[in-house]
Parts: C-alpha cells; structure tokens; sequence
C-alpha cells in the first residue's frame, strides 16, 4: 500500500516542496555553507533514487516549474541583450578567448533564444523529450561556469537573471543545482514524456513560430532601449542623493593587455587619462564598498574634478551618454549635432559624459562645435545608463523624464512637449 501511496504523487510533490524551500533559503545565504549545500543534495539525491516513482501529474509539475524559470530567466535578459553582450565580454576576459568579442552579441541572442525556447516548449508540452535533453545541455553549462565562477571569482555577476535579480556567484549555483534536482525526473523519465494532443510537426512548427517571435524581440530591445528597464537609469527616477547619503568608495580591475597582471584602483585614482596606459590595460570588473548614493560613479572633467552635480541641480539637461565616443558614425555625429542645434533653440542644457582618453575629445572639439562640454565617467556605468551607443537621456533636476537610443533620437514635437 505504501508504494501505492508514493506513486500517487505525495513523494514526488514532497521532494519538489523541499527543492521550493531550498530556493528560497539559498536567496538568505550568498556565501558558501555546508548546510545549505547538504539541504540542497536532499532533494538531488531522493529525486536520482525515486524517479520511478513519478507520475504524469509529478512530471507535470516538473516540467512546468523548469520551464518557467527559463521563461523568466531568458526573458529579463531577452529585454537587454547588450547586457548579455557586455557580461559575455566580461567572460571572454576571464577565460582569455578575446577572440570571440565580435561574436558576442549573436551569442548572446542565440544563448537568451535557446533559453526561452527550452522553457516555453517545457511549459506547453511541446516536443518534450528534445526540449528536456536542450534543458540538461544549458544546465550542465550553466553549472560549471557558476562553479569556477563561486570558487575562483571569475565574474562577480554571471547575469543569469539580467539587471532584474542581483545574486551571489554562489547563490548561482545553488540555484543550478536545485534546478537539476527537479530537473532528474524528467531526464530518467525521458521516454514518457510526450504530447498526445499535437502531432511532431505540429508541436515543430509551433516551436519555429516561438523561435522567430523571441528573437524579433530581442532585436527589437537591441536596436531600441529594453521595453522593461531593470537597471538604476529608469526613467521617473530621481537620481538625487538623499540629504544623508554616504559616498560609496568604487573599485576597479584592470588586467595587463601583455603579462595579464591584474590591478585595483580606487576610482577615479587611475590613469583614465594616459591613453598610453589605457592601451596597454584593459577593464576587467568593478565593486562597490559602502555608501548610500543612488549613482555608484563620479563624471570628471579633464583635470579629474568631480562635476557629477550638474546632473542634479540642472533642469531640462540633456545629457549626451557615448561610453565608445570613438565608434560613433557620421550619421551618429549627424543626429547628435541635430539634437545639439535643437536643444539650443529650445533653451536645453546638454553635456557629454564619455570614457574615451581626453585626446579623442580633443580632436573632435577641431571639428564638432558641439563638444563644448564634456565630461569622463566609468565605462561600465555608463553603459548601464542608456543601452545605446550613443544614447540620449533628458534629465531635469536629477529626475529621469526621458530616454531614447540613437535611432529614435526625439524630433523637434516631441522635444518640446517633453
């Protein structure tokens, strides 16, 4: 009777409730503990040793708990793809394969892609099988990457959720593991995995139609600005620090381009401005120490003078953010200077903010009368200001009112009902 009893679903809903439990308790923990680990190979090892004993409606809500957390994690990157580029930089850097920089925005949408289409047919039963083993092929990556990365600290953030949710290199693999553990009975009971309902074709064709409208999303939040913005920069926030914030004190990493030395600064106290060092060093990562201001960085003018100020106290500024000013096209040049000649017109402040060597700025000043103010800030910040290269922003007192990337640059109605 007892066995009975367990194949009815209570022990598999059991082990599926205490893997639910471990997820939440590992979101307490972001440092390595033994006893969350122990907790966390209850569920693996009982899920390996009673996997027989799932039935449809525990393999059901096996599959559907996977493939929603795929949906979720693929589509809070999927909004910002170049977030995903920029962490995959960060990747390339740790395990020194450079060489796949240029490849890292397609990457990136390939990698979201199979995410969201692993968990979507998950979730709709749709070719099953194939779906489980693409699920087992992103988890066995996804858990030894985290695992080098909680041990040696490759990559402060791996980005598994985007900007959306911050977690601990090894609150990441935490998280890995207890996904496998609801993941085994699936793969051991691979075989009864189908869908009745729809013939292969079917269940194929709806697939293909998922792929091509999850990547005409992605495209979409590439060339324009993320539909749902996770980061800091959200328009309608108010920048300003409160009255009793702390600075934060912020760190970064530079690694020798040659002897792959690596070194920690304490911003701003950098050559930023030695472009013959900059050559030679390249940015690896940065943390924050303390401090309670809403901005983890300062904007410098050429001398390194903190002028980050000017963001709070002047209204209708618009702040001109191009963290490679040196990729900029002509037609780029074109639309700022469009954007410059208006906002004259109307009476908006503008300014620069970029993180090229002051020499660049220079040469462009010879050139472009609209590069009379401008100012330095840390690259990695800036790109998580506006995800557009250059990007827009139009402030007001510290108040985020609006923000457009290059190729929807407002026009002159929009400028002036803003």
């Amino acid at each position: 009777m007892r066995k009975d009893y367990t194949k009815s679903g209570f022990l598999s809903f059991a082990i599926t409730i205490w893997a639910l439990i471990c997820a939440v308790v590992v979101g307490f923990f972001p440092n390595f503990s033994w006893l969350t680990l122990t907790a966390i190979l209850i569920p693996i090892l009982a899920s390996i040793m009673f996997s027989s004993y799932y039935n449809k409606t525990g393999l059901t809500l096996c599959r559907f708990l996977v493939g929603a957390l795929f949906v979720f994690s693929s589509f809070t990157k999927g909004v910002d793809p170049l977030g995903t580029k920029y962490k995959m930089l960060d990747y390339f850097i740790a395990y020194n394969i450079e060489w796949l920089n240029s490849l890292a925005l397609v990457l990136a949408i390939t990698l979201i892609m199979a995410e969201f289409i692993v968990g979507i047919c998950l979730m709709l039963n749709l070719l099953p099988r194939l779906a489980t083993l693409g699920a087992s092929l992103l988890m066995l990556f996804f858990t030894v990457s985290t695992y080098f990365d909680a041990v040696y600290n490759l990559v402060p953030d791996c980005g598994c959720f985007g900007t959306a949710i911050k977690m601990s290199n090894w609150q990441t693999f935490f998280k890995n593991l207890i996904i496998i553990a609801v993941l085994i009975p699936l793969i051991r009971n691979n075989k009864s995995l189908i869908n009745k309902h729809v013939t292969t074709l079917g269940q194929t064709l709806f697939a293909i139609i998922f792929v091509g409208l999850f990547v005409g999303f992605e495209v979409y939040n590439v060339r324009h600005l993320p539909i749902v913005d996770f980061m800091d920069w959200k328009v309608g926030r108010d920048m300003k620090p409160a009255e009793d914030s702390e600075q934060a004190d912020v760190y970064l990493t530079f690694k020798n381009i040659e002897t792959g030395k690596t070194e920690e600064f304490l911003s701003p106290n950098y050559p930023w401005n030695d472009s013959v060092w900059m050559s030679q060093w390249e940015f690896v990562s940065q943390r924050q120490e303390g401090g309670t201001q809403s901005l983890g960085f300062s904007i410098l003018n050429e001398d390194g003078d903190d002028y980050t100020y000017i963001l709070f106290e002047t209204e209708k500024l618009f702040v001109f953010v191009a963290p490679y000013l040196n990729e900029l096209t002509e037609e780029d040049f074109a639309e700022c200077q469009r954007i410059y000649d208006m906002a004259n017109e109307h009476g908006y402040n503008y300014l620069w903010i970029t993180s090229v060597n002051p020499e660049y700025v220079y040469e462009l000043q010879d050139q472009y009368y609209m590069f009379d103010e401008v100012y330095f800030g840390d690259e990695l910040e800036l790109k998580s200001m506006v995800r557009s290269n250059p990007g827009l922003i139009l402030m007001d007192n510290g108040v985020i009112i609006d923000k457009w990337s290059k190729i929807d640059f407002p026009k002159e109605g929009e400028l002036i009902r803003n």
